[in-house]
């Protein structure tokens, strides 16, 4: 990306389940569901959403390969979009197996995503 206009932050949670994917795109989800840019047109070359860049940076507790990053990227509805995972994130215990919710242990994963626009 030549230059960042706009950088949004978000958290994603899955309490039951262990699924990394769903917490990941709740927290892209989180970062950009209250955001406009109206402007954003007239700083992207011709003035297309066709050139927009989007950068999203996940803070994982678990291992890269069970995200599903094609999953992550469909919530970005414009522009090419790239995913770069970092270590951090948080695995904690929910205090409780639930089987009914596919719960395979106690835990809970929390992701952070960095959303970052531009061209």
């Amino acid at each position: 990306m030549e230059k960042v206009i706009f950088i949004q932050t978000g958290v994603g949670v899955d309490t039951h389940g262990q699924d990394i994917t769903k917490a990941a795109r709740r927290a892209v989800q989180n970062a950009i569901h209250a955001n406009s840019m109206p402007g954003i047109k007239d700083y992207l070359p011709d003035q297309s959403l066709h050139n927009m860049k989007v950068n999203i940076v996940l803070a994982i507790p678990n291992d890269e390969s069970l995200l599903d990053l094609d999953v992550v990227k469909s919530e970005i509805p414009y522009g090419e979009v790239t995913v770069e995972v970092v270590d951090g994130g948080l695995a904690t215990s929910s205090g409780i197996i639930l089987p009914d919710q596919d719960d395979k242990n106690d835990l809970m994963y929390i992701v952070i995503a960095a959303v970052q626009v531009g061209y």
